[in-house]
């Protein structure tokens, strides 16, 4: 084969499918593990991935990026670079290694479900490379901030946060165990593959890369770079499983499976990515802001996806996704600042009188909204009253999305018609939802997710002893050095005031 021209052989390495004769089709692809939604075995074996790479081309790719990346580390790792980045900056990043890390690996499972009940031979060839490329990107991203434990000892939740009952570790458990680790092949492929790689992540590590440049993280942006023309490649097994299904008469089938785990993923998305961009990056490197970057970049690709596809955009478009950008992720920055105990970084107010000019220009409203709740957080920072900033209870949270619930920001906002969450009695008890697209998605199925206990209700329940604020920051694996402070130590509320040197 090696005298061979690559053209001869391809295509017939990757794509042997057969005929079954010993065994029946559900012995070899089970329905829970590869869930065909009606369509016949050999109508799956048209599924072709635009992106087709050999054995021996991918491992020489991939031994090109390590080398790279693990060189810049190496270098970088005796500097001082870390010391000098901006602490926000540094927040972003250490709540990226320890939301990321592990379900890099986790991801590597739902790659190699597929890998081994794909549909098809061309789809297992290429989700084994998707399970290589998985693999890597977990032991890469546990690599590069374990380099960082004598300077900094937040790093070590890259590694620690899926194994703790942190809140936000619960609510991207909850996320990726309904994604990846808990699901058939052909829903995975959907939504891993198409609705959360190709339509949030792929596009964020290309930003995330660009800013942390632009800042000066250059360690950060060879390791994400690295990490996002892996995902360029295998992110594209989505988009011949829709096919198949719409083929077949299933265009029903991506349409809801698009349209739960695309919610699912933009709450998440919006916590992680939008405190980041919108109020942890330093304001001289922001390009863009939250809302445009999801205008320009998210919104814009699956509004042609779907339109070259034939489906629609999810039924919550317009009333809820739409409206949510203007609000959400500002709601949920006020209440991670304010609950920052009860995270692993330091969260960034992002408030100096310069970021608020910008926030307003790219938010009209901003400050007549969320910038009053801030002008009195700004008085008893001032006052020295910084302990009235603090929280003496905790909120309530979503029973779908595990998120803290912000409705009173969205009301706050204009945005709801009422800070009330959504009240569900069942048999065995209440539910909250913070939406009606979350409220939606748990009624689809809801065997799927009762067993989901949120923080509040482990709290309620008397799972959380001492039932106090300390008894739950050390049930969530918070040591007094671990909580989050201020990343600035209050210096933005002392900004253009006497005495601002002296405050930061």
């Amino acid at each position: 084969m090696p005298q061979l021209a690559r053209s001869e052989w391809y295509d017939l390495t990757r794509d042997m499918n057969w005929t079954l004769r010993y065994v029946e089709e559900d012995q070899v692809w089970p329905q829970i593990q590869s869930n065909s939604y009606g369509v016949p075995a050999e109508k799956w074996w048209i599924w072709d991935e635009p992106y087709k790479i050999t054995y021996p081309e991918y491992v020489h790719n991939q031994v090109d990026k390590d080398t790279s990346v693990y060189a810049v580390n190496s270098i970088l790792a005796r500097s001082a670079m870390y010391e000098s980045l901006d602490p926000g900056w540094k927040s972003a990043i250490l709540a990226h290694y320890g939301a990321i890390a592990v379900p890099e690996y986790l991801a590597g499972l739902g790659e190699a479900r597929m890998g081994r009940f794909g549909r098809c031979a061309a789809w297992r060839n290429m989700a084994t490379y998707g399970t290589l490329d998985e693999t890597r990107h977990g032991q890469i991203q546990t690599f590069v901030p374990h380099g960082l434990l004598a300077k900094e000892p937040r790093a070590d939740w890259a590694h620690k946060a899926f194994h703790t009952n942190e809140w936000g570790a619960v609510a991207a458990r909850s996320l990726f165990d309904d994604m990846f680790t808990a699901n058939d092949a052909v829903s995975t492929a959907i939504q891993l593959t198409f609705t959360f790689e190709t339509g949030f992540t792929n596009l964020q590590f290309l930003g995330m890369a660009a800013d942390a440049m632009k800042v000066g993280d250059v360690d950060f942006a060879s390791l994400i770079s690295s990490i996002q023309t892996d995902e360029a490649r295998h992110a594209q097994q989505g988009e011949p499983t829709i096919k198949v299904l719409i083929a077949n008469g299933r265009a029903d089938v991506a349409q809801k499976l698009v349209d739960h785990m695309f919610w699912r993923t933009w709450h998440i998305f919006a916590l992680l990515t939008g405190l980041s961009m919108d109020y942890y990056t330093p304001l001289e490197h922001r390009k863009h802001s939250f809302k445009e970057f999801m205008s320009e970049m998210v919104i814009k690709q699956f509004m042609d996806q779907f339109r070259d596809f034939g489906l629609e955009v999810p039924w919550y478009w317009e009333d809820h996704f739409l409206e949510e950008l203007d609000w959400y992720h500002h709601g949920l920055h006020l209440g991670v600042w304010t609950w920052r105990p009860t995270v692993w970084w330091n969260p960034d107010a992002g408030v100096s009188p310069e970021e608020r000019v910008w926030l307003e220009e790219k938010y009209p409203g901003w400050n007549d909204t969320f910038g009053k709740v801030w002008d009195v957080i700004t008085e008893n920072v001032r006052a020295g009253k910084a302990e009235l900033t603090l929280p003496e209870t905790f909120p309530m949270v979503c029973n779908m999305c595990q998120i803290p619930l912000v409705n009173p920001a969205g009301f706050l906002a204009g945005k709801l018609d009422t800070p009330e969450p959504l009240i569900v009695d069942t048999a065995d008890r209440r539910l909250l939802f913070c939406s009606e697209p979350c409220k939606w998605v748990y009624e689809q199925n809801p065997e799927r997710f009762a067993g989901q206990l949120t923080i509040i209700d482990r709290f309620l329940s008397g799972v959380i002893q001492p039932p106090t604020i300390d008894g739950a920051l050390d049930y969530m694996s918070l040591s007094p050095e671990e909580q989050g402070q201020d990343a600035t130590n209050y210096a933005w509320a002392f900004t253009g005031q006497p005495g601002s040197d002296r405050a930061s």
